[in-house]
């Protein structure tokens, strides 16, 4: 019976760990181990933050919203309570975007917001 080589499979694990910590500093790109840990926290922080980027752009918009609303009269509370009084059903990032964008739309809007808020 033929003996098992290892080497092919072991290399082949090391240089897949070189290429995905590739830049890191230090012991992080050089040692195996250092490599295991930082690859490892790497992946950890990846899966971590795909979900806290989700709600830094929600935090995003609603600055945005609440600078636009104030250059109106207005706060983002009361701005986001006329528009559901209204009944305007338009979303945070839709909202935003007009803020951004187009000054005059958001300015109609903000007075639907006062005038609702008012009744």
């Amino acid at each position: 019976m033929a003996r098992v080589k290892r080497a092919v499979h072991s290399k082949k694990r090391r240089r897949t760990l070189q290429e995905r910590t590739k830049g890191y500093y230090g012991t992080g790109s050089r040692t195996l181990r250092g490599m295991k840990e930082q690859s490892r926290h790497s992946l950890q922080y990846q899966y971590r933050d795909r979900r806290n980027k989700k709600r830094d752009i929600r935090r995003l918009w609603i600055t945005r919203i609440n600078a636009a609303a104030h250059q109106n009269g207005l706060n983002y509370s009361l701005f986001m309570h006329g528009l559901k009084v209204a009944g305007v059903e338009l979303d945070r990032k839709v909202l935003a975007q007009i803020a951004y964008e187009d000054a005059a739309a958001f300015a109609e809007l903000a007075e639907i917001a006062k005038k609702a808020n008012a009744s």
